[in-house]
């Protein structure tokens, strides 16, 4: 699928776009990867970090932003595949600077829509997050809009054109702002106190490797309009406090602003449109112009009412089994 393609990722210094590099030539032989991203600091480190792990000769650096529709039109010049990891993604910081978050989350989205069309790109992926689902905090409201955006565009695209679909998942064990890091640190530095927001929260365990996987599979098969939603183990928080300092003092915080009990992925009302396969599920769009018969093969329509959270999960994970988790990180 992409063996000789040219392939551009936004965002592309980031936890994923170091992984999908390092993933892509593994499995592909890709004639061209586009690192796009706006921090030249980050860049010339990737380029040190896989000058002697991958073909460099087949990556390439553009300094740019999302917000800069002319600096996209340049860099989507002859590429296949477009992968959006591109964002404001602190809850915090898109709280204090909103108008921030949306010319990136929302104005980016619709640059990268306006110039994947106009230069032909073949598929675009773009990469959503469990806080766009039933939304409590600008940075969620803000995904919810660019997914709309994503799913939407098919209605510009034709028969004939661009495909957008949508990859949904929470918080990346170990990536940059999930709490393993943060954790981490402070049992490196002798502390046994971790602080925990609320002692019934749940998340979802998902891992980099797991969300590029489901990026390739969006990529291979995506018809238009479909978002795509890892089945993955649940777990709690204060159980993966126990599993990284099995004595440590458990700190009850409270829940801060934006912040939600539990992951939602599949909302009640999407059941509706909603097909579970053997290891995801696919929200379908549900528009005018969506065409009935892009049900990809082998999947089940959900039961009405269903909902995919991290609360109400059928797979979990124990202390045992997240100390074993994380040490595959």
């Amino acid at each position: 699928m992409l063996n000789d393609k040219v392939v551009l990722i936004t965002g592309g210094t980031g936890s994923f776009g170091k992984k999908f590099l390092e993933m892509i030539f593994e499995k592909y032989t890709p004639k061209k990867v586009i690192i796009y991203s706006r921090d030249e600091y980050k860049q010339s480190v990737m380029q040190a970090e896989y000058k002697d792990k991958i073909d460099m000769k087949r990556v390439r650096f553009f300094i740019g932003d999302v917000r800069d529709r002319e600096r996209l039109y340049r860099a989507f010049y002859g590429v296949d595949y477009v992968i959006h990891a591109a964002a404001l993604k602190q809850v915090p910081t898109c709280e204090y600077n909103p108008m921030e978050a949306i010319k990136t989350n929302i104005h980016g989205a619709q640059n990268i829509i306006d110039a994947a069309l106009d230069r032909g790109v073949k598929k675009v992926v773009a990469l959503s997050t469990d806080k766009a689902v039933n939304p409590i905090n600008l940075y969620g409201g803000t995904k919810l809009v660019s997914d709309k955006l994503f799913i939407a565009a098919n209605a510009y695209s034709g028969e004939s054109g661009t495909v957008f679909s949508v990859v949904r998942y929470g918080n990346v064990a170990g990536s940059r702002g999930s709490v393993i890091p943060i954790w981490d640190k402070i049992i490196n530095e002798g502390g046994t106190k971790l602080g925990v927001t609320d002692l019934r929260m749940t998340r979802f365990w998902i891992t980099l490797e797991q969300g590029v996987e489901l990026v390739f599979k969006a990529l291979e098969e995506s018809k238009g309009g479909e978002t795509y939603i890892s089945k993955i183990p649940s777990f709690y928080i204060k159980d993966l406090a126990k599993a990284m300092l099995p004595e440590c003092t458990i700190e009850e915080i409270g829940i801060r602003e934006g912040e939600k009990l539990h992951e939602v992925m599949v909302t009640k009302d999407d059941s509706r449109s909603t097909y579970e396969y053997e290891k995801h599920y696919i929200i379908y769009p549900n528009y005018i112009w969506a065409n009935p018969g892009n049900i990809i093969p082998g999947g089940k329509l959900v039961d009405e009412g269903f909902e995919y959270n991290s609360g109400n999960n059928t797979e979990w994970l124990d202390v045992n089994e997240l100390k074993e988790a994380i040490k595959n990180i």
